[in-house]
Parts: C-alpha cells; structure tokens; sequence
C-alpha cells in the first residue's frame, strides 16, 4: 500500500470538496496503524472503537495526533458506521475497514467517482479490475449467486453485495434510513435492524433503490494484516438473504411517488418503484417527496461516471 501526495482535483471554478474517512475499528491495535499511515491527505479521519480491549485507540492517537476517536453506543459494524457518520464534518464520507483488508490509497479513486457525477461509490472486489484475495470458492459462489437473485429482483448491475469501501456525498446519508447512534425505545444492549454484519448489503440495496446514482469501483481485497477472526459464513450469509428479503419486501409496500410529490401516473399501492442500475451511464437519481433529504446544491458535474477500474484511473 503506497500514499499518494495528490488530493482530487476539482472542476475549474467549483470549491474542492473535504473529505472524511471512517474506520470502524474493534481490536486493531496491529493493524489500524498501517492502514492510518497509508491513507492519502484527507480533511478529517474518525475512528470509530467497538469497545477494544487492546490498545486500538491509543496507538490510533498516536499514529495520528488529529484522529476523532468515537465510542460506539451499541454493538455492530452497521452501528459504528453509524456513530462514525454522525461525528463526520467532510463532503464526501468514505469507509474503510481497520484490519488492512482495504488499500486506502484507493480513496482517490473513489472519490474521482463521486466528482464525476456519482452520488454513491461502491467498492467491487468482483467486477473487472478488482479482486478478492481472502474468498474462498464457497464464497465466491455465494457473492455470484446472491448478487444475480439481487440483480434479477431489484433492476440492478451489482457484482459485489459486502463490500465495505464505500463512497457518498455526506449531505445523502440519511436518504439510506439508517439506524443512529440512539434509538429511542431500544432496550439497552439489543441491536437495531441494520447494526450488524447485514449493514453492507443493507447500504448496497438501499443505495439503488433510495434513488441515488451509484458507480461500481473495482477494488482489491486483501486478508488481514495481522491477526486471525473467525469466520462464521453461514450466519453471514442467513443474514445477507434475509436482508434481500426485508429489502424487497418494504419496496414492494412503498407507493411510487413522483419527484413533484404526487404519485406517479398509473402507480397503485403497492406498486414496484422502477429500479435504479448500477451502471456509468444511467439518469440522474431522483429523491422523491418521501426523502426528507434533498439532493445538496452542488455545482453540476459530469452528468455519466464511467466505472472506475484496477488499480488505475480510468479517465474520470
């Protein structure tokens, strides 16, 4: 992993964008200090401490004096992403994983995709370019299956559902409808819908059927650093396909509701919303009177992102 000295450059005349990375992280005292010093210039870095019973957040200070370390208020991955966007100040928010499996030098490319027109970047260990070093063939089939079922029932392109290398516009966050850092009447101890390993897939569907204008980029998966976790694949993967289903189901209750706020021609309740491809060169999102988040005013871009691929640039 090599840092790059280079920071996004802008469109002629438009202000350059911060940029805020969050790293969930829960004992990472090995790792997490590889993955800091790799990072490009970035605006602000939150880590986020699942309660570490080593030196996580120590040696995170250390590493790196202006860290905004944050606590989380529950357990769960999908709620230290929460916690993390909550205490993010950047533009753009990107997500990075704390074990090393993630090249942070990629940031750039992730965001060059936000700036050419893309409201969401999604990494892809799967589509051309990228690759998933840690997968093994069960898995590898598990992805290439559960992304046809996903495609096929949601209109979508996707190649890779659990990603964790993600890109937004931090102004769109709310649109996805996450869990915050408190819920109110969640006894104390439980987790919400959306705070555990379903998190990623959860972000990956809503990103498309929320209305956002979502680029694949192509990444490199890599094993962790240091260290060794269990890999319970089959508790994961119940919980991938539940979150289809949950997914498909609440689009199937949402009422098609025209940009305007009123509902669209011929649309009865309960009627399928058009899903939104995965793909460089779709429309424009469109947020609807049901998002309370309106698309931020930001000066427009190049209106069809190309998909970023390997470990270049690809003319964006």
């Amino acid at each position: 992993m090599s840092p790059s000295s280079r920071r996004p450059t802008p469109p002629t005349g438009a202000p350059s964008p911060t940029v805020t990375v969050v790293i969930p992280a829960l004992n990472e005292e090995d790792n997490l200090p590889l993955v800091l010093e790799n990072l490009p210039p970035v605006d602000q870095v939150v880590v986020v401490d699942g309660r570490s019973d080593d030196d996580t957040v120590a040696v995170a200070r250390e590493v790196r004096p202006d860290v905004v370390v944050v606590r989380q208020t529950r357990s769960g991955k999908g709620n230290a992403l929460a916690c993390g966007f909550a205490a993010a100040t950047g533009d753009i928010v990107v997500t990075v994983n704390a074990d090393g499996s993630a090249d942070p030098g990629e940031i750039l490319r992730f965001v060059d995709a936000l700036l050419s027109g893309a409201e969401a970047a999604h990494g892809s260990r799967f589509r051309y370019g990228g690759e998933h070093r840690d997968a093994r063939p069960v898995e590898r089939l598990g992805h290439a299956v559960l992304s046809r079922i996903v495609n096929l029932l949601f209109g979508t392109r996707y190649t890779d559902l659990s990603c964790g290398y993600n890109a937004y516009w931090r102004e769109l966050l709310p649109v996805l409808d996450l869990p915050g850092p408190d819920v109110p009447g969640l006894r104390r101890g439980r987790r919400a819908w959306g705070d555990g390993p379903e998190i990623e897939t959860l972000i990956t569907i809503r990103m498309a059927t929320r209305g956002l204008r979502v680029v694949e980029v192509a990444t490199v998966g890599y094993p962790r650093i240091y260290g060794d976790r269990q890999r319970r694949l089959l508790p994961v993967a119940v919980r991938m396909v539940r979150t289809v289903a949950i997914e498909y189901a609440r689009r199937r209750r949402r009422v098609r509701i025209h940009p305007a706020g009123r509902p669209s021609p011929g649309a009865t309740a309960g009627a399928t919303p058009a899903p939104e491809a995965v793909a460089p060169d779709q429309q424009a999102g469109r947020h609807g009177a049901r998002h309370s988040v309106p698309v931020p005013p930001r000066p427009r871009r190049r209106s069809a992102p190309r998909i970023v691929r390997g470990e270049r640039r690809d003319n964006l």
